[in-house]
């Protein structure tokens, strides 16, 4: 038995060149080269300046000159004092003590992140599923008022927000400015709509007879929501959990409005007071807080990986 083959030659005039080679393939790692570059260079200039002393920031201009981590250990310094460099009107620099309770910051942070991301997507989950599953008076209305009503941009109702925590903080304080349940509150309520509708064309991508078949086993509402419903749709929730988180934790305008108190506020205002001085500009302090501030972002998103790139792009390709 024999086996033939034919063999094509491949030509001469066609032959893999380093020109060709560039105008097929090559421009293309070229271009994703400098994408790299120009999303890489902002996170190890904000490392070098958190490494560098702050007596040195305004004389460097290399990389990573000079190496340490004296302005971590002024942060993590739990006795509430940071060494802040002050320059008084006649030119003179000295080093002072100021307040710092950056510990109260990184707590408060987490735990509005946290209570918020969780809290936002538990309530955008629930009113998903009762927009993609349950028919009822008002269900079209209700979808058409959460896109209308992200077309507003958010700034428009600070003052609105502002007057009504101060006049519910004089009933329930515990509700009102200076309250980070206050702050939680209005976060939840900002994030409802976009998590809403976002979840909804995931829910509506779970064929419903799933949910019959588990009507027909006697299955009750809340049996099929949280037992078949909520892991099917679990990138979804990951998603909104990590963008949630995000946004919330790196809020400036609100926080610094209802949380005026610096035991009270976020990394986010209370960072802004390191370089909020134009004659103690101090940011070494404020950069070293930043990539502090970035390690739970990163932890989150490392850990709802497998999750986040099936929860982008489910919506997309199932019918």
């Amino acid at each position: 038995m024999t086996i033939e083959t034919d063999y094509k030659l491949i030509p001469k005039s066609r032959a893999t060149t380093p020109l060709r080679w560039f105008l097929r393939t090559g421009w293309r790692h070229l271009i994703g080269l400098a994408l790299i570059v120009y999303a890489v260079f902002p996170i190890v200039y904000i490392l070098s300046t958190s490494l560098i002393g702050s007596a040195d920031i305004e004389n460097t201009s290399a990389l990573f000159s000079r190496v340490t981590f004296d302005n971590y250990w002024a942060l993590l310094d739990f006795s509430g004092n940071t060494m802040m460099r002050v320059t008084s009107d006649a030119g003179a620099t000295g080093m002072v003590y100021a307040d710092n309770p950056f510990d109260l910051w990184y707590v408060n942070t987490i735990v509005i992140g946290i209570t918020t991301s969780i809290g936002s997507v538990f309530l955008s989950a629930l009113a998903a599923y009762a927009f993609s599953r349950l028919r009822f008076k008002g269900r079209r209305g209700g979808l058409l008022s959460l896109m209308l009503i992200q077309m507003y941009p958010s700034l428009l109702g600070l003052v609105g927000i502002y007057t009504i925590l101060s006049a519910v903080g004089r009933v329930f304080p515990v509700l009102g400015l200076d309250s980070s349940l206050g702050l939680i509150m209005v976060y939840m309520g900002g994030s409802l709509g976009t998590g809403t509708y976002l979840m909804y064309g995931f829910f509506n991508t779970v064929p419903k007879e799933i949910d019959e078949a588990a009507k027909i086993d006697g299955a009750t509402h809340t049996q099929i929501y949280y037992g078949i419903i909520l892991p099917l749709v679990a990138p979804i929730l990951a998603v909104n959990v990590l963008l949630s988180y995000i946004g919330v934790t790196s809020d400036f305008v609100l926080a610094s409005i209802i949380l005026t108190k610096p035991e009270s506020q976020t990394l986010a205002v209370g960072l802004q007071s390191f370089i909020a001085d134009p004659y103690s500009k101090n940011w070494s302090l404020f950069t070293a807080g930043a990539v502090l501030a970035a390690i739970p972002i990163v932890g989150l998103f490392l850990y709802l990986q497998k999750h986040i790139i099936s929860g982008l792009t489910g919506g997309a390709v199932k019918g």
